[in-house]
């Protein structure tokens, strides 16, 4: 499974990027925000460091022609661009039209399987569904990566699960025992699956010993 950093905070891609742990940057609107940047700054600075990964970068638009419109001036920075369309009658319609401009879609804002057939019907490349949102309220986000899996395998689709929201590191293992293909990950949370109070203990073990070997 691979890991997508989801931020638009430039050191915090730096440093995973750095680790070689990262295959590509997702965004938001919310998470642009947050950097008080433009987004055509924030963008741009995201495809200067993440110079071989995909890079995520979602439409503001709420009508198809709009989405659609703006899906094409991001394809248009480089390919490696994915436009994240919101999921909703005017997102398929975008989405369907992108798609078969070959232009990569993934539609977001997921919370159902039945979501998902309609985005693989129109196209989507990828399907985003919210695995933490849907934790917070009492349901089962893993259960729903896992049954939009068993979707696309028995259909024979290309279109790549792009799983959302994970909130801790048992969600991402969680995420690959059952064949996601992508999790976007805060920060925060990669950080937590470096650490493991065993790993520094150990190593602080290591380190003490060695004082003790002869120089």
């Amino acid at each position: 499974m691979k890991l997508f950093i989801d931020t638009a905070n430039i050191e915090e891609i730096k440093k995973a990027y750095a680790m070689g742990i990262i295959s590509g940057v997702t965004t938001n609107p919310s998470i642009i925000a947050k950097e008080g940047k433009k987004f055509s700054d924030a963008i741009d600075e995201i495809t200067q460091i993440m110079t071989d990964g995909l890079i995520f970068a979602e439409v503001i638009s709420l009508e198809a022609e709009g989405m659609a419109k703006e899906g094409e001036e991001l394809a248009k920075i480089n390919d490696r661009m994915v436009i994240k369309i919101p999921m909703c009658a005017e997102g398929l319609k975008a989405c369907s039209i992108l798609s078969k401009k070959g232009i990569r879609v993934c539609v977001t804002l997921m919370f159902s399987e039945a979501q998902a057939i309609l985005a693989i019907n129109a196209g989507a490349t990828f399907v985003a569904p919210f695995v933490g949102r849907l934790d917070d309220i009492g349901w089962d986000g893993i259960d729903l990566v896992d049954g939009i899996r068993e979707i696309i395998d028995a259909g024979d689709s290309k279109t790549q699960i792009v799983a959302a929201s994970a909130r801790h590191p048992v969600h991402l293992t969680q995420l690959a025992k059952i064949g996601c293909d992508i999790a976007t990950v805060p920060f925060k949370v990669l950080m937590q699956m470096v650490d493991h109070p065993l790993t520094s203990s150990g190593l602080e073990r290591f380190m003490k010993d060695w004082e003790s070997v002869p120089k």
